[in-house]
């Protein structure tokens, strides 16, 4: 290290790759002014340099000190903190790197597919939020949409302190949650967005990971025949563009409409591929220090919603393993209702019940928002609603706050000669009915179909009949369901069933 050290502003190194700016010391590119960094946790701070250059970190009076492997790459670890900041920083080797304005509150990544990728500024009620959203001590991280085959090091992205200008394309449902988060905590709390719409959760997981699991080898294995066919799909997609162009450019001349262009093949870089996303999308977040993740996805592998039993807890595991860090909490958001065109009505049950199983997973919650959902729209418009119950979970279950953070859940039933009685946890203050009736449940006998109960509430319990010999209840069992049962904090009854039939979706793989 023989010449002087160079300052440079974060917002001027926000990019990184391995051997750029040979032998100069870069910061991962998720390190940018006006980042948040966790608090009560060895902070990770890691990036490239010059093979073998010694490196030092510095975050206020903290100093820790390493050296770059022969590769170049070094990660260095900062002491736990308390919240405090504005601090400045420092990346120090041959040259120095500044990161300006920066806090250590709470961080948390927020993903999944469009109900979480929905910005503040498409619908008007979170429009309506946006002019007083400015906090000087909420950041966000926007991910750009980015689907790889090879894992990722780097994104083009930086912090931006939380504006009606930052926040306009900003996802509403990490907005809401991280909202609330600094009313209540009162700490600095940054957001890190990283989804896209339409896509599955294979594609956000490691293809190494879901090799070890025989319900989810069918995903593997679709994707390699697809890989296989796609040079003679290529091929003869190019052949029929230059057909569409001929044709097109003939019907142009005689004042006709053109024909529609060929759509191009899926090819290995489809973004619904096996690990593209967690190449492109999670992993240059690897090795970064965080509290947890807010997940929200599912409707795109509704139709496979038993394989989904295993694939979600797949993925939370695997994006674990990835980080290294323990089972830090991992808050699921249930699917809302929504009447899928084409699918069976069970089929969105099914999923929200794989979504509830995911909570066998340690550390791992579901926030239920069944009552918020719009009939025709599979993109229902409460969003901060959405993020404010995701919120009360991390409030409850991560920060150790009595705060009701569900509604009522089923914890078990008995038969009661032509009636079924039901006992709930999480009555929070007790069971309340919305409506005129209590709808949405269902009764069956041993071997009889399910068919419409008359329920009535009865102190915390709720009673049930409809058939004469009943067995087993089902509520809010539709992809567009009655939901009519709320505890008094004003928190849906989750869907549930007490048979184990084979559901319509049993078989898909």
């Amino acid at each position: 290290m023989a010449t002087a050290a160079r300052a440079v502003s974060a917002s001027a190194a926000v990019l990184f790759c391995a051997g750029a700016l040979a032998a100069q010391a870069l910061p991962a590119s998720v390190f940018s002014d006006h980042m948040v960094l966790q608090r009560g946790e060895p902070i990770a701070v890691w990036g490239t340099a010059g093979p073998n250059e010694a490196v030092a970190v510095s975050l206020g009076d903290e100093r820790v000190e390493g050296a770059a492997d022969a590769a170049g790459r070094w990660i260095l670890h900062l002491p736990p903190r308390g919240q405090g900041g504005p601090y400045d920083l420092s990346i120090r080797a041959s040259n120095e790197v500044v990161i300006r304005d920066v806090l250590v509150g709470e961080v948390w990544v927020c993903s999944g597919q469009s109900n979480m990728y929905w910005s503040m500024e498409r619908h008007q009620d979170t429009l309506a939020a946006l002019p007083g959203s400015a906090d000087p001590m909420l950041r966000v991280l926007q991910f750009p949409l980015v689907a790889n085959r090879t894992p990722q090091e780097s994104v083009n992205a930086r912090w931006e302190v939380a504006s009606p200008e930052s926040l306009r394309k900003f996802s509403a449902v990490a907005y809401g949650f991280g909202r609330h988060l600094r009313e209540t905590l009162g700490v600095p709390v940054g957001l890190v967005h990283t989804s896209w719409g339409g896509t599955r959760a294979e594609a956000w997981t490691r293809e190494e990971a879901l090799a070890r699991h025989e319900v989810l080898r069918p995903i593997l294995a679709r994707w390699e025949q697809t890989y296989a066919d796609y040079p003679a799909a290529k091929a003869a997609h190019e052949a029929a563009t230059q057909r569409w162009q001929r044709n097109a450019a003939e019907a142009k001349a005689a004042g006709k409409k053109p024909p529609r262009r060929p759509r191009a093949p899926t090819g290995p870089d489809d973004r619904h591929a096996p690990s593209r996303l967690f190449n492109g999308m999670i992993r240059p977040l690897v090795p970064m220090t965080f509290r947890g993740v807010i997940w929200y996805q599912g409707e795109s592998n509704a139709t496979r919603a038993y394989q989904y039993r295993t694939l979600l807890p797949t993925m939370i595991e695997d994006w674990r393993d990835a980080f290294g860090r323990g089972q830090f909490p991992f808050l699921v958001v249930q699917l809302a209702g929504y009447r899928a065109k084409g699918q069976a009505p069970e089929a969105w049950a099914e999923l929200r019940e794989a979504q509830a199983m995911a909570r066998a997973v340690p550390n791992t919650e579901m926030a239920c928002i069944v009552d918020l959902g719009l009939e025709g729209n599979i993109h229902p418009p409460h969003k901060l609603e959405v993020g404010r119950r995701l919120a009360l979970l991390a409030l409850a279950d991560t920060y150790g706050q009595s705060v009701v953070c569900s509604g009522p859940r089923l914890s078990h039933y008995t038969i009661e000669g032509d009636a079924v009685r039901l006992h709930f946890d999480h009555l929070g203050g007790g069971l309340v009915q919305r409506g005129d009736a209590l709808a949405g449940f269902e009764v069956a006998s041993a071997d009889g179909e399910f068919a419409p109960a008359q329920a009535h509430i009865e102190g915390e319990t709720v009673l049930v009949r409809g058939v004469a010999a009943p067995r087993h209840v089902r509520y809010a069992w539709r992809h567009w369901p009655q939901v009519s049962l709320f505890n008094e904090a004003g928190l849906p009854a989750e869907p549930f069933r007490t048979d184990g039939r084979p559901g319509v979706t049993a078989a898909a793989r």
